[in-house]
């Protein structure tokens, strides 16, 4: 990605919050034993104008780690498919070590077991031209419908088990742009022999509902790699790469609202997890935010694309200062 200056800025200051943080380490221990994990320092309240927003309970300084959080859907991108983990996208070389069950490679026993909440029903289906049809027309968010779907049919997920996600407006045009995608989905489950009793909850109402709740709130997985020594200076690489390894949900990270100058970052070291980190001193009772876009983007550019991709105008103290 070319950089402009503000993302420099960015990485300039995640990288002198590296160098803090290394000659305040030895602050970390009590009695040359680790200090325990306290609960996260935040909470979910609603506001006026943005809905759900995520709040510090006390203060936080700039560098801490906020909280983690593990995804609740997950899919490599189609390209990604033969080279990272199907579970929880670590990358996968030619020299790692890695485990494979049918046509997909995991990293780990563990993630291979940990599949087996999709893998076991998704592997029963024929998926060429469902993948086919995404990769055609340039679509990543009906994979995880699908592997949501998988989920739910082998009992390891409710139907609606991501309803308290906001959804995205759509408009009538795009709803009927995604009967193809669920009429693909729905018969590759029938022609692998799954019965009407387990698809119940497989109509169309459901199908455009959950994708409209993913099309807002997936998050694009670009991992930093584990080369590093602490989750700063990986914070600075995941802004300098641009490659995903695919694409999740989460939970917690969803209800943090947009912000063009953000006071917090979401970052992935080598998989999935995510790592929500604080890019500068936040108060108590001031909220979080995360940039949803690369704020390296002009000002029109950055509200052009907020407004066709999450329907909203940013009316953040960056865009109103005209920057």
């Amino acid at each position: 990605m070319c950089l402009g200056p503000y993302s420099r800025c960015l990485i300039s200051r995640l990288r002198s919050l590296h160098l803090q943080k290394r000659q305040l380490c030895s602050t970390a221990t009590h009695n040359g034993k680790p200090s325990q994990p306290s609960p996260p320092p935040i909470q979910v309240v609603l506001t006026e104008s943005a809905g759900r927003g995520v709040f510090a309970t006390r203060r936080i300084r700039a560098g801490d780690l906020i909280h983690t959080a593990k995804p609740i859907i997950t899919h490599p991108t189609l390209c990604t498919l033969n080279s990272v983990c199907y579970f929880c996208l670590r990358k996968i070389t030619s020299s790692s070590q890695h485990f494979e069950n049918h046509n997909a490679r995991f990293c780990s026993e563990v993630c291979k077991d940990n599949a087996k909440a999709f893998y076991d029903v998704e592997r029963r289906a024929d998926w060429s031209a469902f993948n086919d049809y995404c990769r055609s027309q340039g679509l990543k968010y009906p994979l995880l419908v699908k592997r949501l779907a998988c989920m739910i049919i082998s009992g390891a997920e409710s139907a609606d088990c991501i309803d308290i996600l906001q959804p995205a407006s759509l408009s009538p045009e795009l709803i009927l742009a995604m009967e193809e995608g669920f009429v693909m989905l729905r018969s590759a489950f029938k022609k692998a022999g799954i019965d009407d009793e387990q698809m119940k909850f497989l109509n169309k109402q459901w199908y455009t509902n959950v994708l409209a709740q993913i099309r807002i709130n997936a998050f694009r997985i670009e991992l930093a790699g584990g080369l590093y020594e602490d989750l700063l200076s990986s914070a600075a690489a995941s802004i300098e790469s641009e490659i995903a390894v695919g694409n999740a949900i989460y939970m917690l990270p969803s209800f943090y609202n947009h912000d063009c100058d953000p006071n917090a970052h979401i970052m992935w070291i080598d998989n999935a997890d995510a790592r929500l980190m604080a890019l500068r001193d936040v108060e108590e009772g001031e909220e979080l935010r995360i940039c949803y876009i690369d704020a390296s983007m002009a000002r029109d550019a950055r509200q052009a694309l907020l407004s066709q991709g999450f329907r909203f105008q940013c009316n953040c103290l960056r865009c109103s200062s005209g920057d």
